[in-house]
């Protein structure tokens, strides 16, 4: 069934997450806030560290149980009958939020070898995910499960279905991972850097293959990735994070054509261009800072070549708007 492609199906607000450790309290997430309409993609893009995957773990409740999550902080899903939830006031080992979690709420990892259990089938696997949210008897898991790996490009879906992971290539599994998502029917998918560890072929069928089952299914998507390149082919929206805040987010025309913080900029010169070939690629200089040492003021002024001393490093830049869907955090930006 295709859904409407109107109104927000998911809205993160000001989220906060840290993490227990012998060193201490480490904050992971500061403050985040977007959202994802029906049908739509919201691409989430940074370095390793920025809080990309913490941040949609949230969603689906599977951060580690260190996890501290901020009570002013809000995640709602609304559901395709109208209904709103919070997923954060949810019990997270509570039969609602696995109903939630599979089923309204799939989830693709990075390493497909990692998600699945090397001594069941991937038949039997996507067959458990069937079973557990959909209300069809095994024989029609079965016949689901054959038509799911058919439909994300698996040959001889029949023959697949009785092979354990190890027996398929790196690029077959992930598709399975893909299929196991899709069984449920989802509303919407998270996508955990779904092509990071695929050659370039491999990488450009597995995107083609999420947008087309993504219009097929009418499905809303995250879709996180620390390269600008990937995701200005899948994603509407952008949000760009850094040491766990949003530097800027908007429609993907105006942040890969304008991009206006800093940041931003320089994710995007670092992307290999085919009139570059022979010359060295354009780095980001110095390294993401530690959550355990977090910077005062804008967290990124430690590597800016753009910053005003005495301003960047010593507060936090507000929210500018530069259009209806275009905003930045960033003292370039803001009035006075």
């Amino acid at each position: 069934m295709i859904r409407p492609s109107h109104d927000k199906l998911l809205e993160v607000s000001n989220l906060k997450i840290s993490f227990r450790t012998d060193e201490g309290l480490v904050q992971a997430v500061d403050g985040v806030d977007f959202s994802v309409a029906h049908g739509k993609t919201l691409g989430i893009v940074g370095e390793s560290g920025s809080g990309k995957s913490v941040s949609t773990k949230a969603i689906v409740r599977l951060n580690a149980k260190n996890a501290v999550i901020d009570p002013e902080s809000s995640i709602t899903y609304r559901r395709t009958d109208g209904s709103a939830v919070d997923v954060l006031k949810l019990n997270p080992r509570g039969r609602a939020i696995r109903d939630l979690r599979g089923g309204d709420i799939s989830m693709i990892f990075q390493e497909p070898m990692s998600s699945f259990s090397p001594v069941y089938t991937v038949g039997n696997q996507i067959m458990e995910a069937v079973l557990l949210h959909r209300k069809v008897g095994k024989r029609e898991a079965r016949a689901i499960a054959v038509d799911m790996l058919d439909k994300v490009g698996i040959s001889d879906p029949h023959k697949r279905i009785d092979q354990y992971p190890f027996e398929l290539s790196g690029g077959m599994r992930q598709r399975a991972m893909i299929a196991v998502a899709l069984s449920t029917n989802p509303s919407l998918l998270i996508a955990d850097e779904p092509t990071t560890a695929l050659d370039v072929t491999i990488q450009a069928q597995i995107l083609e293959l999420i947008k087309g089952l993504q219009e097929e299914l009418g499905m809303a998507v995250i879709f996180i990735t620390h390269d600008l390149g990937v995701i200005s082919q899948v994603a509407d929206e952008i949000a760009v994070m850094y040491l766990g805040r949003i530097m800027e987010q908007g429609k993907k025309r105006e942040i890969i054509k304008t991009p206006q913080h800093p940041y931003t900029e320089k994710l995007l010169k670092a992307i290999p261009k085919p009139d570059t070939i022979g010359q060295r690629l354009t780095a980001i200089e110095g390294d993401i800072p530690s959550p355990l040492n977090r910077p005062l003021g804008c967290p990124f002024h430690t590597r800016c070549d753009q910053k005003i001393p005495g301003v960047c490093d010593q507060r936090l830049p507000a929210s500018t708007e530069l259009g209806s869907d275009h905003t930045v955090h960033c003292f370039l930006h803001e009035a006075g």
